[in-house]
Formats: structure tokens, C-alpha cells, sequence
């Protein structure tokens, strides 16, 4: 069978994407379309086909309780559930860049400290992810790269996702945010540009984070557990969003 899209296209949804298809524990495989990610899902039309086919029973919201106040949130329709999930961290735009530019540094750095204030939130939203009766689950940030793409590592890592997948799929977001960009230029031609570390997702950043994660903890498993995550719940996980084979 032909494997279904991964990126879900939508003219006001930049990033919303599938990870499922990944090789994972024991040659089994990531499903599709029981856990996608996205950016703000607050521009939606739930009557849009594309939306509707996947079947969305649950949507988890990391942007802090500002960004929802001032753009809002996924509409409401029958059979959603929202979780409003806002992870502690740090105002990154007050944390000043690298003077010799290296982005997937400066990003590494940012997700650790989200891994490290926020331990408490990234349990929570794996809690919810992990559970078979959520699914399907669309969880998003503003862009989708940054608190989505550390989700996403986190959860795709204990699925046995390879560090190298998992930094390719983290990297899609350059694209993505490339569409934005250009969207926004469109309605607003005196925007102004956005660093480059908001819209670039070098795969060296996401495999630093990992490797540094790893490094405090022993692994994944370790970390998440230590921040709260159930082993059941771990396990929950892998038997749900891996197929069968």
C-alpha cells in the first residue's frame, strides 16, 4: 500500500505533518495518522476536507496561556479534546545568539532548557499521547519546530525512532517555515524578518539535544521517567503507535 502523505496541506497551516513511517523497536513501524504535529492549529477551518479525513480526536496546545490568549485557539467541534499543555521555559528571544552563529547550538541549548524547567508539562503531554484512546493526536506550537519538534523527538525516541530520522523529520520545519514567511509577506509586507534560529531547523541541533539528554540521563526512558512519565505509559505508547509486524 502506498503510505499516506506526510505533510498535510493546508493553505493557512504551514507545518502540519504526520510522523508516522519511521523504523522503530524491532523492525516495527511508526503508524500513520495516530500522531501528527503541527503549528498553530488556531487559522483552522475544521470543515476543511483534508482536516476532517484525519479524524482528530485530540489536540494538544503547547503555546503559553499568551500566544493562546492573543491568536486562539483550535476550534471546537464534536468528538475533540483540547489540552491546553504549556511547558515551563525560557523567553528565548531575551537569550542572546551565539557570537559565531551556530544556530544548532544556540537551539540545542534552548531544548534542553525546555527539557529541564518544563520536565513536568513534556510528561504530562506524553501521559496523553501514550494513551490509545487520544489518538488521533495533533500536538502544536506556534511554528511546530521548536516545543513540537522536542515532543516529537522525545516520543518518536522511545518508539526506537534512530537520531538520524528523527533529526530529518525535526528539519522538515526549515520548509515549512519558509512557507510561513512567505505567507506572512503576503498579508503584511512590512513584517520584519525573523532570525534565522526561529526559522531554521538544522538536524545538528536536534541530534545535540539528544545526545546531551542522553548524556544527564542515561536515556530517553530515563529522562522521561525522571520527569514524572509512568513505565506503563511508556509502554502504552510503543504498543499503539507501532504496527504489529
Amino acid at each position: 500500500m502506498t503510505p499516506p502523505s506526510r505533510l498535510v496541506p493546508h493553505p493557512l497551516i504551514f507545518n502540519l505533518r504526520d510522523v508516522g513511517g519511521y523504523a522503530g523497536h524491532g523492525g516495527r513501524t511508526v503508524r500513520w495518522r495516530r500522531l501528527l504535529r503541527s503549528d498553530s492549529l488556531h487559522r483552522l477551518d475544521i470543515g476543511e476536507p483534508e482536516f476532517a479525513k484525519l479524524g482528530v480526536r485530540t489536540v494538544i496546545d503547547l503555546r503559553r496561556g499568551h500566544e493562546v490568549a492573543t491568536h486562539g485557539r483550535v476550534p471546537e467541534f464534536g468528538g475533540l479534546t483540547y489540552h491546553h499543555i504549556a511547558p515551563d521555559h525560557a523567553e528565548w528571544n531575551a537569550v542572546p545568539l551565539n557570537p559565531d552563529g551556530d544556530n544548532a547550538r544556540w537551539l540545542a541549548d534552548r531544548y534542553l532548557d525546555l527539557a529541564h524547567a518544563g520536565a513536568a508539562g513534556l510528561a504530562e503531554v506524553i501521559g496523553v499521547i501514550a494513551d490509545s484512546e487520544a489518538a488521533p493526536v495533533v500536538v502544536h506550537c506556534a511554528a511546530g519546530k521548536d516545543r513540537t519538534g522536542v515532543v516529537c523527538a522525545l516520543a518518536l525516541a522511545v518508539l526506537g525512532v534512530s537520531d538520524e530520522d528523527i533529526a530529518d523529520d525535526y528539519a522538515l520545519s526549515t520548509a515549512a517555515s519558509a512557507r510561513f514567511t512567505a505567507w506572512l509577506k503576503e498579508v503584511n509586507p512590512n513584517a520584519r524578518d525573523l532570525p534565522q534560529q526561529m526559522i531554521t531547523s538544522p538536524t545538528g541541533a536536534m541530534l545535540l539535544f539528544l545526545a546531551d539528554l542522553r548524556a544527564e540521563h542515561g536515556s530517553i526512558e530515563g529522562y522521561l521517567t525522571g520527569a514524572g512519565v509512568r513505565p506503563a505509559d511508556l509502554t502504552a505508547l510503543r504498543e499503539h503507535l507501532l504496527d504489529g509486524s
